[in-house]
């Protein structure tokens, strides 16, 4: 092996890294994600919102929402496009192989595709970053990237590192390479959670990018003090914080939905098809909840007249209104 990427694995690292891992254990253990479908979409938009908006897209939640169920939209046709790309990409984000230098070049095509000339494929010139006008970074020369990527490929194949921090690793890595002409940002990040998603399959609904969005200017920070200090120790502190916010967020999120039966009976009509369901089908969905609490939501639902029933017994059956 002849590149292994400098880094210092501190007490604080390790701490952090014990609270993630409780954190994910928590959400797989709750079987939070897995069957709702609700939550799982919104995770989806608000990823794609806050990394297209990092980079400068002005759509808003609403309009992408919009996109994604087919309507139409107005804005700017650039903005529209990489929004379009963007459902492609996290379209195939459970089955993309991280491992995979070809896999990271096609993805890139489909991010770019209509955005830039060379999508797809590795930059031919410099490229610098800039913070306003000041440049805050100088990428290495375009020459120098093939190689540079195939040893970050290299290290992220062999290297028996933990999958969280192999992940901020190769996040920073790849974004002091800034290997393509545009799209690095994007790519990064969504290569982190591809990598993070071999492990922790439940990640790979969580809206990491809402927490970059959100603290920008110590994303960005971050970079500059691990090129300072050259490694990227600084940064794996920084997306750590950053990944155990997001999911302490999310636990909070999935865990008030379970006390809360409009929230329940939303989620599960987001995987109707308009039929009639039974009190069992609802349960399978929410596996959190007792028999007597579904009984409870599906009052709740008559009630306030989002639902109608037929049948008695164990006959009942129900159906959303539309």
């Amino acid at each position: 092996m002849s590149y292994r990427p400098p880094y210092e694995l501190t007490i604080e690292i390790f701490n952090q890294l014990k609270s993630i891992i409780r954190l994910i254990g928590q959400i797989e253990g709750y079987q939070l994600l897995q069957n709702n479908l609700q939550l799982r979409r919104e995770n989806k938009i608000r990823s794609l919102h806050s990394s297209l908006a990092i980079e400068g897209n002005t759509l808003t939640e609403a309009q992408m929402t919009d996109i994604i169920e087919g309507k139409r939209v107005l804005g700017p046709t650039k903005d529209i496009l990489e929004v379009k790309n963007a459902i492609k990409v996290y379209d195939q984000l459970e089955e993309i192989d991280p491992f995979a230098e070809s896999e990271l070049l096609r993805m890139h095509e489909t991010l770019m595709h209509g955005l830039i000339d060379d999508a797809g494929q590795y930059r031919q010139k410099a490229v610098g970053v800039l913070d306003g006008e000041k440049v805050v970074h100088i990428a290495p020369p375009a020459k120098r990237v093939p190689a540079l990527m195939g040893d970050l490929f290299e290290h992220l194949n062999e290297y028996q590192e933990d999958t969280i921090i192999k992940s901020c690793v190769f996040h920073y890595e790849f974004e002091f390479i800034h290997p393509f002409s545009d799209g690095n940002g994007r790519m990064g990040r969504l290569w982190q959670t591809a990598i993070l998603k071999t492990e922790y399959p439940d990640l790979v609904v969580i809206p990491l990018e809402n927490m970059v969005y959100a603290r920008q200017e110590e994303y960005y920070r971050a970079l500059q003090d691990s090129q300072s200090v050259g490694n990227s120790t600084p940064f794996i502190l920084y997306a750590l914080s950053a990944l155990e916010d997001t999911l302490k967020q999310q636990l909070d999120q999935a865990t008030n939905l379970k006390s809360d039966p409009e929230s329940r009976l939303r989620s599960f009509r987001a995987s109707q098809k308009g039929a009639f369901f039974s009190r069992k089908e609802y349960l399978s969905i929410h596996k959190q909840i007792s028999p007597a609490t579904a009984t409870r939501d599906l009052s709740f639902g008559l009630e306030r007249g989002l639902l109608i029933r037929k049948g008695q017994y164990a006959t009942t059956r129900y159906q959303f209104l539309v």
